[in-house]
């Protein structure tokens, strides 16, 4: 399965992060959508759409996506919520999800900071996609996508936009 990522949009959804989205099959979101009522169902008309809300999320994100979720995909465990600190400083709550779950692939947001890599401690790959929205402090504005297949994660590729 290919997989487009973002996370913190706060209602914002750049066209120009479109086409590099167009290829994947699924869309998944870290949470922290924002925006009006309307713009959860303007990313899923783009894409279907898997995702997590996040601190900054109203009610309407809250009622259609749960704080975190655990699903499978392609062979791998995933493990998807907002808040996850990053390895060796995971969030408390993060951490027991992970000792509870046990996934091979961890995926949050929160903190705006693009980040993949491995946690040999966890045996997982840790991957925030970093701030796709204009919020925050982040300079540049990302989205990943990568595949899925056989039980692995392959061709991480990172979509950039000036803020």
């Amino acid at each position: 399965m290919y997989i487009g990522l973002i996370s913190d949009t706060h209602g914002v959804f750049d066209e120009r992060f479109k086409p590099f989205l167009a290829p994947v099959d699924e869309l998944w979101h870290a949470g922290d959508w924002g925006g009006d009522e309307s713009f959860p169902a303007r990313i899923e008309a783009f894409k279907p759409v898997r995702g997590v809300y996040g601190n900054c999320d109203g009610s309407n994100i809250r009622y259609a996506y749960p704080a975190s979720q655990c699903f499978e995909c392609g062979g791998i465990r995933v493990l998807m919520t907002h808040i996850g600190g990053s390895p060796g400083h995971y969030y408390p709550e993060a951490r027991q999800l992970i000792l509870r779950y046990r996934p091979g692939l961890f995926v949050c947001g929160h903190s705006h900071i693009l980040k993949v890599m491995r946690d040999s401690r966890y045996n997982l790959l840790y991957v925030n996609p970093g701030a796709c929205g204009i919020q925050g402090w982040q300079l540049v504005r990302t989205a990943l996508r990568f595949r899925i297949e056989g039980g692995k994660v392959s061709d991480m590729e990172v979509f950039e936009l000036q803020r």
